[in-house]
């Protein structure tokens, strides 16, 4: 994009800002969604679900992807959603209120900022940030032109997994001295695919956005570009980062820890893979600490945590006084030196997480206060980044101590130049 063309798309944004309504009780808030893959599916499919507001707005790179989408909304009975195949555009039209944004990792934080220059609030997946520098990034600009933006991790709207934190942060095992996160969650090889030229329909540029541009391969793009340093995190950031934040809020919300190590590797597979499949990370908060495990590959369960469908993925909390086990369908607590199971708790199948989580955001955007997003930036932010920090850790290969107040690793050019990335122009946070 030229001067010339950005500075008409930020005089446009700015007139959309003016522009955009403050939804009243009884107005719909018009949603347009970013990204209409497979997670971007499950986001039209929970919003039909809610009554207060209107998917009025598709966009995505790809036209297949676009028109599928337009399928499934128009058999809920609703109207024709607007397509848009550059995002800059939804965010410059006056009839969308808020976007929801579900692309790959390396668009996150530059979708979030420019909606939110737009005067669009903002609902994006999780990981907030695909570095650490965009997190603070994403806060410093929701704050500045007060916008509503609320990170995927969609746990902390459910009934259950509030209890089991309170149940925590009440003394239920004692002191907590260590939070750890499982994601033992079975991927398959992802083999190797040819360079090829990119099919009809798809602007494979846009998709690269903020990314070094690249040959396009089959497994760059749809789902495997989550295991590509370019445009993803690897599982820790993938799925990883629920545990993570669950990790944290279990904790007593700890934020930036002293240091972090992470090791592993790509293990058995001769693949494109980059990230690794196997992986753990610990965390020292000086007195406590955080441990977070990625398996990949065939593995056994962890501390009585069941096996569901070849993955265990929940979280081992363990205190003074005894210790729980929390997954997504519920928690126990054992307590004392005869490991006395003490609770055994149940969420309600009736408890869509997704569906709740967008109401609250929902709710934030009439009230216009951030601080009843139960996953408010700061919040995701502070998740992803943990993530990033083990990665970075990864890496380079070493332990790192984090000098909070300097926000920078202590004597690492190295490490300290991975919190963020090279932009490719003009995609640059």
């Amino acid at each position: 994009m030229n001067s010339i063309a950005r500075r008409t798309f930020f005089q446009g944004a700015l007139a959309a800002a003016a522009a955009t309504r403050v939804a009243g009780a009884n107005d719909r808030i018009r949603v347009g969604l970013v990204g209409i893959g497979g997670r971007g599916t499950a986001h039209l499919g929970s919003y039909v679900k809610i009554d207060s507001c209107q998917i009025t707005g598709l966009c995505d790179v790809n036209q297949a992807a676009r028109e599928r989408a337009q399928t499934r909304l128009t058999a809920t009975g609703a109207t024709k959603g607007k397509e848009y195949t550059d995002m800059r555009e939804m965010f410059a039209d006056k009839n969308i209120d808020a976007v929801s944004i579900a692309t790959p990792n390396h668009w996150h934080a530059l979708a979030t900022i420019w909606a939110c220059q737009a005067g669009k609030d903002v609902y994006v997946e999780k990981p907030a940030s695909y570095n650490v520098y965009e997190g603070w990034r994403m806060v410093e600009v929701a704050r500045k032109t007060n916008r509503m933006v609320q990170v995927g991790s969609q746990s902390r709207s459910v009934p259950l997994v509030i209890r089991a934190m309170q149940l925590l942060k009440d003394g239920a095992i004692g002191k907590v001295y260590l939070s750890k996160g499982l994601c033992f969650k079975r991927r398959k090889t992802i083999g190797k695919t040819p360079v090829e030229p990119v099919p009809p329909g798809i602007d494979w540029e846009k998709f690269l956005g903020p990314a070094p541009m690249r040959p396009y391969t089959k497994n760059r793009f749809a789902y495997n570009w989550h295991w590509f340093w370019d445009t993803g995190n690897g599982d820790l950031g993938n799925q990883g980062v629920h545990q993570m934040d669950i990790c944290r809020w279990g904790l007593g919300e700890v934020k930036m820890p002293k240091s972090v190590v992470s090791t592993g590797g790509k293990f058995v597979y001769d693949d494109d893979q980059e990230t690794p499949n196997t992986q753990m990370a610990t965390y020292d908060y000086g007195g406590m600490e955080i441990m977070f495990e990625v398996r990949g590959l065939l593995t056994g369960p962890e501390g009585g945590a069941p096996v569901k469908g070849g993955n265990t993925v929940g979280n081992l909390f363990l205190g003074s006084d005894g210790w729980m086990w929390f997954g997504g369908s519920g928690f126990q607590v054992y307590k004392g030196e005869s490991n006395e199971k003490v609770m055994d708790e149940k969420g309600s199948p009736d408890d869509n997480s997704t569906v709740l989580h967008m109401k609250n955001f929902l709710d934030a955007c009439r009230s216009r206060n951030y601080r009843q997003l139960n996953a408010e930036i700061e919040i995701g932010a502070t998740s992803a980044a943990l993530c990033h920090l083990a990665n970075i850790s990864y890496r380079v290969g070493r332990r790192l101590a984090w000098d909070d107040a300097k926000r920078s690793f202590l004597n690492d050019s190295e490490a300290n130049k991975l919190l963020t990335r090279d932009y490719r122009k003009p995609y640059i946070v």
